[in-house]
């Protein structure tokens, strides 16, 4: 797990190695433990290291081949190094090193750009293949690893996070105001774009491709994306129960090497819980971690948002070294520039309670296990799902979905919520077309378990995605390498086949789920059943308590829909009612006073709007001075 940042001149002249040493010590807290530079050929690739896997020298970066016409700047893990490096060996290739990184040379050498789909992990990683002039940039399946980029013509530059490149004196902060379109209707964004105008994250599965001394742009190539799809799936739900068992087991244990200490995540939900209970077998003493809230301020259902007990009990059931951190309302505003500045590529939902947990963990271990993708690819959010079944397959399913995804600004509010010259230039970008166009032009779903099957796939590539952007950034600011078990290959291949009617609980009956109608949601969880992961529920009893298979998914929010009208409405009203606050360079000022009044008087609960609007003023603040 490291940090890694590049310089490509196309015309192949030389690198400017104090530019390239800025760069890469931009992103110096993604790897206390070394660096390492190189330059030839128009090229120059820098490395902060994070040592997980082989502590010594040998596995410093950029890490050459034996020839040295390779070199590697890798970020990441890669599982199944072990059975690939033994492969590699009875082909007749050498090692030097126990790291991972050098698997992936030594498989280049041996199966070129084919390597890269066998890689069981999360990655992003720069090759230079100086005989070929060729630089390779790639990125794991589900985009766990972050890699940006900015083509500026007669120049090519990457980083694993946007401040290296805004060292580059090609490169200047200004708002894409196509993203912030993206961003302020999904509080996401889907496509490939940045705030950052110009700078490009390369999507999941994706290799990039360039020659240098070519006067050809790069080529994007994807090498793999979700394929939801149960037709040949003959296994009855008891025994697909007993496969999926035995692929988590695996898939935890695989996650469990390292050469340095291992903790976890523990919500005292199903997913951490079983993941407890399987690394807990395996680790002596294994530490855990929970983040808590204040709520004497919160009301109504904020004041089931505490997790505190249901994780300690399964910390006492196995036996882990359990830490936990209480956050109160002003955490917020303590920590938000320095998080901002940390985040930088504003997605999803608010995060900072995350930031504090990661914290946390950094102080015991360098590396911790997270339960992050179990909901995505077993139907843990059954309310959106039926949202999308409301009024049939076809057509009418896109319409359905993209009504509910507007999660902020809705399309009939674009021309009052933007200030009128960035609507002037954005009336034209509909963000219907970007949300239909993460589909890749698929025909509308047919039945209903087709519907279900577009939903999974829609949030798997957008929602995920975006908490794995979210969450890289939060862990690594700690210099600490979040793992996701529930990403691994073979996992996920087998949780992509299994029908949608052994994750949720009746798709016949499906309950209308009004998202407009507050605490309908919730009232629908509250019923006498839990839907949703159906078959995980039923594969993890052998690990987790019956409460807690059984248990209501509850996500790990912070009472703000209370805070931001009660003790934290002094620094909201700081920060937007302010005329000069650097938001309304591109907002309408009478259009954010109306939703602070609203959310004030708890006539609407504006709360991921509001978060958002504080997010991107303090994005303004830190990156455009």
């Amino acid at each position: 797990m490291c940090g890694i940042a590049g310089i490509v001149n196309r015309d192949a002249s030389p690198v400017d190695e104090r530019v390239l040493r800025r760069m890469t010590d931009a992103i110096a807290h993604r790897g206390p433990d070394g660096e390492g530079y190189f330059r030839a050929g128009g090229v120059g690739l820098g490395h902060r290291r994070l040592a997980i896997i082989d502590l010594s020298s040998a596995g410093a970066q950029p890490m050459p081949n034996e020839t040295g016409t390779l070199q590697l700047v890798f970020n990441g893990e890669i599982y199944n190094f072990r059975e690939l490096r033994r492969e590699l060996q009875e082909a007749g290739h050498l090692f030097r090193s126990a790291t991972d990184c050098e698997v992936v040379l030594h498989a280049y050498e041996e199966w070129g750009d084919a390597a890269i789909p066998r890689f069981n992990g999360m990655f992003a990683f720069a090759l230079w293949d100086a005989p070929n002039r060729r630089l390779l940039l790639a990125r794991d399946r589900y985009g766990i690893k972050p890699l940006y980029f900015y083509d500026a013509g007669g120049t090519l530059l990457f980083a694993s996070e946007i401040k290296a490149l805004l060292r580059h004196p090609a490169v200047s902060a200004r708002v894409s105001l196509d993203a912030l379109n993206e961003y302020f209707t999904f509080q996401n964004i889907f496509t490939d774009r940045t705030l950052f105008d110009g700078v490009r994250l390369l999507e999941p599965g994706s290799v990039l491709s360039l020659i240098v001394g070519d006067a050809r742009e790069p080529t994007i190539d994807q090498y793999w994306t979700y394929r939801f799809d149960s037709g040949e799936f003959h296994l009855s739900e008891p025994e697909t129960a007993e496969c999926l068992y035995a692929h988590f087991e695996r898939a935890v244990t695989r996650q469990l090497v390292a050469d340095v200490p291992i903790g976890s995540y523990l919500s005292g939900g199903m997913d951490s819980g079983s993941i407890v209970a399987v690394a807990s077998r395996h680790l002596p003493r294994l530490c855990s971690f929970t983040g808590g809230f204040d709520l004497s301020s919160a009301s109504g259902l904020e004041l089931g948002f505490d997790e505190r007990q249901a994780s300690e009990r399964l910390s006492n059931r196995y036996k882990t070294e359990h830490y936990e951190m209480v956050l109160h309302a002003g955490d917020m505003e303590h920590v938000m520039p320095e998080l901002t500045w940390h985040l930088e590529d504003l997605r999803v939902g608010q995060c900072y309670p995350n930031y504090y947990v990661a914290r946390l963990a950094s102080r015991f271990v360098r590396v911790v296990l997270s339960g992050t993708g179990g909901d995505e690819l077993f139907a843990g959010y059954p309310w959106r799902y039926y949202r999308g079944l409301e009024n049939g397959a076809g057509d009418n399913y896109f319409d359905a979905y993209y009504e509910y995804w507007q999660r902020l600004i809705p399309d009939r509010d674009r021309a009052s919520f933007f200030a009128p010259p960035v609507y002037a230039a954005i009336r034209d970008r509909q963000p219907r077309e970007v949300f239909r166009a993460v589909f890749n032009g698929a025909p509308p779903p047919g039945d209903v378990e087709s519907v279900i099957n577009y939903s999974l796939y829609f949030e798997a590539r957008t929602f995920l995605h975006g908490l794995f952007v979210v969450e890289d950034k939060l862990s690594m600011a700690h210099a600490l390498e979040t793992r996701v078990p529930f990403l691994d290959n073979d996992l996920v291949d087998f949780a992509l086949k299994i029908p949608p009617r052994y994750k949720l609980r009746d798709l016949k009956h499906a309950p209308h789920v009004d998202e407009d109608e507050a605490g309908k949601r919730m009232r629908y969880q509250n019923q006498d059943f839990a839907d949703g992961k159906i078959v995980l529920r039923e594969a993890m009893r052998r690990l987790v308590p019956h409460a807690t298979a059984t248990g209501r998914k509850q996500g790990f929010s912070a009472p703000d829909a209370s805070w931001f009208a009660g003790e934290s409405i002094d620094y909201v009203n700081a920060l937007l009612r302010d005329p000069r606050a650097r938001v309304y360079d591109y907002l309408n000022p009478a259009y954010v006073a109306g939703v602070l009044d609203a959310h004030s008087s708890g006539r609407v609960n504006h709360r991921l709007l509001i978060w958002s609007l504080i997010s991107f003023e303090q994005w303004c603040r830190c990156f455009l001075g």
